[in-house]
């Protein structure tokens, strides 16, 4: 079974249950805070970036200001003059890439064809969480996260992580999920998600980013 088959599986059973069925509820013992950070923290972080790594991840620790010039370092490394930008994503994240001349920011306000979205060369998002164990970032569809209720997989993704939103295990950030939205686990470089790629025997792989900001508070 494919990782999209499994995906999307997971998502109709999802939906066909009732709505109080629908997220985990952990005893407040299970649960880390996630309004201070301690000693702990760090550990959780170090674990984070090692697993991302180890899936063949490109990790930045960076500062809230610094992001736009991280964004911008990361797409100048990736040659990317078209970028897609999910609705609720900060503009300034994108403003000093966008001023090369060449360079094209997707948008909903875009007027572009299917194509030129599928063909972007990055896509920037922020997260809905991240597990620390399994090296991976989930996003649901919230504020930064999508494009048009369409799954995308342009060759690099660069998302921003604040420390705040690294749980160590997958419970943990399950119970901050809105499961009636789409859900997308993505952590080191996948095979092409589309069948016509994998007929015409293309391989394109993905690259991802992982910007992690060093925040106390969630965004």
């Amino acid at each position: 079974m494919s990782r999209e088959e499994f995906l999307r599986r997971v998502r109709d059973g999802l939906k066909a249950l009732p709505d109080d069925d629908r997220t985990v509820t952990l005893f407040p013992g299970n649960r880390r805070g996630t309004a201070d950070l301690s000693p702990a923290d760090s550990t959780i972080v170090e674990l984070f970036v090692e697993r991302l790594e180890h899936h063949g991840a490109r990790i930045a620790r960076v500062s809230e200001s610094g992001i736009p010039e991280a964004v911008d370092a990361a797409l100048r490394a990736q040659r990317a003059t078209t970028v897609v930008a999910p609705h609720g994503l900060p503009e300034e994240w994108l403003e000093l890439w966008a001023k090369e001349q060449d360079n094209q920011i997707l948008t909903d306000d875009s007027h572009f064809t299917s194509g030129e979205l599928d063909d972007a060369d990055a896509m920037v998002t922020t997260c809905a969480g991240a597990v620390a164990d399994a090296g991976a970032v989930v996003l649901d569809g919230g504020p930064g996260q999508g494009f048009r209720d369409r799954p995308l997989a342009p060759q690099c993704h660069i998302c921003v992580v604040r420390t705040a939103q690294i749980d160590s295990s997958l419970p943990e950030v399950l119970d901050k999920l809105d499961a009636r939205r789409p859900i997308t686990w993505c952590g080191g470089p996948t095979a092409p998600s589309d069948a016509k790629a994998r007929n015409h025997g293309r391989h394109r792989q993905r690259q991802l980013i992982v910007l992690i900001v060093d925040s106390p508070e969630l965004p």
